[in-house]
């Protein structure tokens, strides 16, 4: 696995679909799907409206050239990713597929360097390494615990394991599915992209998405995010059932904990809010992490000695 700087020259135009995930975002999908038009390399556009109860599928359909698919109800990220990817295949056989968040807007358009290497065949899939964004602020246990369990399972590293912006080939999409369940999407289509053999690339761009801080909502994202992640991680570990079921067990804990923490700060206020958060990281802690232990302990155990 390496980095590579930029594009390269003499890239066939039009040759791959980009397809948006989008929940909520009738604000800025438009803007996105204008970013998005600007790259030569892009022949078409997939909008998965997961089960938005804002005006997002109306206002991608008023773009124009778009395809727009909807579910009746939120299935996930990894769901409206694999609705696109199918709708995709109907579009342009065969074709590549570029992963691209709604909340980009027009810096959408700054996504090329990661289609060049997959068009012209020096990748299998590109993971777009972002600026530093302005206004994020989270600790990082996610992005530690993603990059670890990555490492841990592959042998490689990247530098932004939940980068959502990705160009892969439909050979290496295959490869990895089914996709890892909700916020583990990205974890899980490395891991097995690279098990499968496949060249991986990650490639500085300059885009900017919405930055999560550490309101109320933001911690409940990371929570559900962290419990994603490392059942992604646990599934794809070896590890026997009753590992994998405890990481149903922890996923589905964490995420009515955190609806329910939710909902108290909402009524009760910021001091409630301020508890609610406390606990939901005793709550990861305590089913996130743990998990992913154990799944790397299995790992190890089942290592061949070292000559």
């Amino acid at each position: 696995m390496s980095s590579v700087a930029g594009p390269l020259e003499g890239v066939l135009q039009r040759q791959v679909v980009a397809v948006v995930p989008a929940k909520d975002e009738e604000a800025r999908v438009g803007a996105t799907i204008a970013g998005l038009r600007q790259l030569p390399a892009v022949g078409a556009i997939v909008v998965v409206d997961d089960g938005s109860v804002d005006q997002t599928a109306h206002v991608a359909e008023w773009a124009g050239g778009v395809e727009v698919v909807r579910h009746q109800r939120n299935r996930g990220k990894a769901a409206a990713l694999t609705t696109g990817a199918a709708r995709a295949h109907e579009l342009m056989p065969g074709a590549p597929l570029l992963f691209v968040d709604a909340d980009l807007e027009g810096s959408a358009a700054g996504l090329g360097p990661i289609v060049t290497p997959v068009i012209v065949g020096q990748a299998d899939m590109t993971i777009a390494v972002l600026p530093p964004q302005q206004g994020a602020a989270g600790l990082g246990l996610v992005v530690r615990t993603a990059a670890a369990g990555i490492a841990r399972l592959t042998g490689w590293e990247p530098s932004q394991p939940l980068s959502g912006q990705r160009c892969i080939t439909r050979e290496a999409l295959i490869d990895a599915t089914p996709l890892a369940r909700g916020w583990g999407v990205e974890v899980g289509l490395t891991v097995d992209v690279v098990r499968a053999g496949g060249r991986v690339l990650e490639v500085p761009c300059e885009v900017r998405h919405r930055a999560t801080g550490r309101d109320m909502a933001s911690q409940m994202h990371r929570a559900r995010q962290l419990a994603d992640v490392s059942l992604a991680l646990a599934e794809r570990s070896g590890v026997p059932d009753k590992v994998r079921d405890g990481g149903l067990e922890g996923s589905r804990i964490v995420r009515e904990q955190g609806s329910r923490l939710a909902q108290t700060a909402r009524e009760k206020g910021v001091p409630a809010a301020r508890r609610a958060a406390e606990q939901v990281s005793d709550q990861v802690q305590r089913h996130g992490r743990p998990l992913l232990d154990r799944a790397r302990a299995e790992w190890r155990r089942r290592q061949p000695p070292q000559g």
